[in-house]
């Protein structure tokens, strides 16, 4: 998904932050995702209390959303540099295209996993069959002696197991002896758990992951914290087990975790960069695509002759797309790193 935020800019980081709680609670704000009928999604990473857990870099969570009443969700071909996205559906069907030649409809209970590399670029369509859309778009940030290698997708219908009362999918990493073949570049977790009411669940997590919990519906406890619906919950690492426990109503919930990046980033609307000029190197190469592929589908339209449009960092246009994302304008101020 593109971050279509009309000011992707500036999050300033607290150089000295307050030590944090056992669990620390980060409410959303919403963002359109373009246009006088778009589909909204609720954002809580990054913010200012937190940029990052583990190499997550980036969380959008939307829905349940009437397509009707939405227009559901259309976003152009766009790029994205130096990170691997994460796509998981609740409800509804997708349409992933990319500069790979992928081209795949996502459904719910299968993640989608597409690592750009120094660069790829992708579209994404509600499918007209889908009447109601409900999911989530993450970023995982790439380390850096991988940010500039191949660029890939991988698909994975991930099972569902009980563990106690609990249905889980585990799609990224380990847990509770459930293991996910979907290669990232970092130690990283990504699992949808489904409480019934009344319910309590204990899981054994990795002690030096740092963990996220985005509640999709509730609320639920976690460690004793209470997470409604669309809040992300921080738990740095610790020796613990993570408990989840409902009361009267039941809970969905995604957990994401990893290692600390233990890198600085600096991450402008689809560009993750470890320096403000290099991003501005992103936003000059895709600018200059932009208008590139503007000419070529203007003289396709003449001649009725549409072709694969090959780029020089980004990899090949698709034939049907007949128009791309141009990039916002930067701030008047340097971008500044993320830890």
């Amino acid at each position: 998904m593109s971050n279509l935020d009309r000011d992707p800019g500036l999050l300033l980081v607290e150089e000295d932050a307050p030590p944090a709680r056992r669990i620390d609670v980060l409410t959303p704000r919403d963002v359109p995702l373009g246009g006088p009928r778009a589909m909204t999604v609720r954002r809580t990473l990054p913010q200012r209390e937190r940029s990052l857990i583990g190499a997550w870099c980036f969380v959008d969570h939307y829905g349940p959303d009437d397509v009707s009443l939405s227009g559901g969700m259309r976003v152009d071909g766009h790029p994205h540099t130096s990170l691997q996205t994460v796509t998981w559906m609740f409800e509804g069907e997708v349409e992933h295209r990319d500069t790979l030649g992928t081209v795949l409809t996502i459904r719910p209970g299968e993640v989608n996993l597409m690592t750009s590399g120094s660069g790829i670029a992708h579209s994404e369509y509600s499918t007209p069959s889908t009447t109601r859309l409900h999911g989530a778009q993450l970023w995982i940030a790439l380390p850096e002696d991988q940010r500039s290698g191949q660029r890939t997708f991988q698909n994975y219908a991930a099972p569902q197991v009980r563990i106690g009362d609990a249905d889980v999918r585990v799609f990224l990493g380990d847990l509770a002896d459930q293991r996910s073949p979907v290669h990232t570049w970092t130690p990283t977790l990504g699992a949808e758990i489904v409480l019934p009411p009344h319910s309590r669940l204990e899981l054994e997590v990795d002690p030096t992951f740092e963990h996220g919990v985005l509640v999709d519906a509730g609320p639920v406890w976690v460690d004793g914290e209470l997470g409604e619906p669309a809040h992300l919950l921080y738990r740095a690492p610790l020796a613990a087990p993570l408990a989840f426990e409902t009361r009267e109503s039941g809970a969905r919930l995604l957990l994401i975790g990893g290692e600390p990046l233990g890198e600085s980033i600096v991450m402008w609307w689809n560009f993750i960069g470890r320096s403000h000029e290099e991003i501005v190197s992103f936003r000059d190469d895709w600018q200059a695509e932009v208008a590139r592929h503007a000419a070529a589908t203007s003289a396709a339209i003449q001649t009725g002759d549409a072709e694969a449009f090959p780029t020089e960092g980004f990899g090949e246009f698709p034939s049907t797309w007949t128009r791309v994302l141009p990039a916002p304008e930067l701030p008047s101020v340097r971008l500044r790193a993320r830890r």
